[in-house]
């Protein structure tokens, strides 16, 4: 329900805010006193287009602000949720419109933009104009009023169920026959690729062990290389050289000589360092041996190490894939085999599941088809009954169900469904906007609008002069259709009818004003004598009589 409206330098609009209560609040006042100008306010912050034009001369920019209080199961708190945006009693829809005609949007003083507004609006409320026909007069939304109106939810609900089934099963068949389709074309190559990785036979983790492997074992012979090297280093190049040992042990028989038997003498010490020096080389050529020994790399280790190293990095190139992937695009290249020896079979078993599943899908259309038959001959008598007080005696309303092609069929059904009126007898019915004018339009739209008040998806409707060229028992069977209306749902109404303004629980009289050089529109609620003024004023015009105010209160009595 709308609850509040504040405008800000709209046209002629300088500052109001208005509250709104439930029922049916109706909108008066003279022509041109600025009553489109409310409604295109509402419609601002409802995602309407933006204009420079609205903004009041002389102002930088407009503002408008619709507040609401919709149940916590409302589709606009679902959807502001979607968007990350809360709401927890309120919706504040608001739009600011520069001068140079840009906008800006917010919901809940969030920024978004404008088309979320206008989704949002749309849940909130339906706009009905004389000239401006939307909702119930768009074909789209025809087979949604109907089922609403008269077909179980269980039945819709199964319909969807078994549409998501059929075409869940025609997708698995289409995905099945286009993959052995592939495999057909490639089945050479499919069995060479695969017979050749069979052979490779790659291991998960394989490249980095051996990467792992490779790089000790080059390590190792490294080692075996230093090792080689430093044995060499001990060893005498040609045989006319001697080694470091024998230079020592040389060397030691030479001091020998000069020392006694107990080796004193003035070359003692040295010829104890010349046999220690002795013993410590003999001591690194036995390490040094035993390391060359026990470091010597088998030279085929290598070479196997890398061949089957570069073997899977080849596999991989000529794959485009990594090597860590080798193992998963083998066990693919298998898996299609595997389909191309048991595709047929698996085709057939899901040909006869989407046959099944469509054939299900038609069983529960064929029950939905004829609940909306049902229901729409309730819909048409329903209708039918409302249209002679509206002067719509020689009309008929039909709800035509037309079977659509199969490529349009859909989790709601198979059905189209279109509202038709024919506004003369032996006239053929025909779309509701392109047989009626715009006065049997609006009538024809608002005994709709009462048949389906229960299913109504918007909380809040708006009518722009839905009353337009009609008086007397006609103007008073609209009120008491809009106050009946207004018990199911939140009903403003733009009026110029008194039998229809006096139906309202709540008036609001729009009138200009001039002061200060220029032109204010303002809006006063009445009450009491002020609301038997008006309605007086307009049965009676300028000149207010005695037996126009007498009528006014028959009229506010009746009501």
């Amino acid at each position: 329900m709308l609850t509040a409206l504040s405008i800000r330098d709209v046209v002629l609009i300088e500052r109001l805010d208005l509250g709104f209560g439930p029922g049916l609040t109706v909108l008066t006042g003279e022509t041109g006193a600025g009553k489109s100008i409310l409604l295109d306010s509402l419609g601002l912050a409802l995602g309407a287009r933006a204009e420079q034009g609205l903004v009041r001369a002389g102002c930088e920019q407009a503002s408008v602000a619709a507040v609401f209080a919709p149940p916590a199961d409302h589709p606009a708190v679902a959807l502001l949720a979607e968007q990350g945006i809360q709401a927890e009693e309120e919706i504040v829809l608001r739009r600011i419109i520069g001068r140079d005609g840009r906008s800006r949007a917010f919901a809940n003083d969030a920024p978004v933009g404008v088309g979320l507004l206008r989704r949002l609006g749309g849940l909130l409320v339906e706009v009905q104009g004389q000239h401006d026909q939307m909702g119930l007069a768009d074909p789209a939304g025809h087979a949604a009023l109907l089922d609403a109106f008269g077909v179980p939810a269980a039945l819709r609900e199964q319909v969807a169920a078994d549409h998501r089934a059929w075409r869940e099963a025609a997708a698995a068949l289409a995905a099945a026959e286009a993959a052995l389709a592939a495999a057909q074309r490639d089945q050479d190559w499919l069995r060479h690729a695969t017979e050749e990785l069979s052979a490779l036979a790659p291991e998960p983790g394989e490249e980095e062990r051996l990467a792992g492997e490779r790089q000790d074992l080059q390590q190792a012979e490294r080692r075996a290389e230093a090792i080689a090297a430093a044995l060499a280093e001990l060893t005498p190049r040609d045989r006319r050289s001697a080694s470091p040992g024998a230079a020592l042990r040389a060397a030691s028989r030479a001091l020998h000589r000069l020392t006694g038997a107990d080796g004193a003498g003035p070359a003692g010490p040295a010829l104890a360092a010349l046999e220690q020096a002795e013993t410590a080389l003999i001591e690194a050529e036995t390490l040094l041996a035993r390391l060359a020994h026990d470091s010597a790399p088998d030279p085929r280790l290598l070479e196997r190490t890398e061949e089957r190293l570069f073997a899977l990095r080849a596999a991989a190139r000529k794959h485009t894939v990594a090597v860590v992937e080798l193992p998963e695009l083998l066990a693919g290249l298998r898996a299609r085999l595997a389909a191309l020896e048991t595709g047929e079979a698996e085709s057939a078993a899901l040909h006869r599941a989407a046959a099944a599943a469509r054939a299900a899908y038609l069983t529960t259309c064929a029950a939905l088809t004829e609940a909306r038959r049902e229901a729409a001959g309730r819909l048409d008598r329903a209708v039918a009954r409302e249209l002679p007080p509206l002067k719509l005696e020689r009309a008929r309303f039909v709800t035509a169900l037309e079977r659509l092609e199969e490529g349009a069929w859909g989790p709601q059904g198979a059905d189209a469904v279109r509202f038709l009126i024919a506004t003369n007898p032996g006239q053929e019915p025909g779309p509701l906007g392109r047989v009626a004018s715009g006065g049997e339009l609006s009538r024809l739209l608002l005994a709709l609008k009462v048949v389906l008040a229960g299913n109504a998806r918007a909380p809040t409707m708006v009518f722009d002069e839905v009353d337009a060229g009609i008086g007397g028992a006609t103007a008073a069977a609209v009120g008491e259709r809009l106050a009946r209306l207004a018990a199911r749902v939140q009903v403003l109404l733009v009026t110029h009818s008194p039998q229809v303004a006096a139906r309202g629980a709540a008036h609001l009289r729009v009138a200009k004003h001039a002061g200060r050089g220029r032109a204010e529109t303002r809006v006063e609620a009445l009450d009491g004598t002020e609301r038997r003024e008006e309605i007086a004023r307009m049965l009676a015009g300028e000149r207010i009589t005695e037996s126009a105010r007498a009528a006014a209160a028959d009229l506010l009595g009746a009501a």
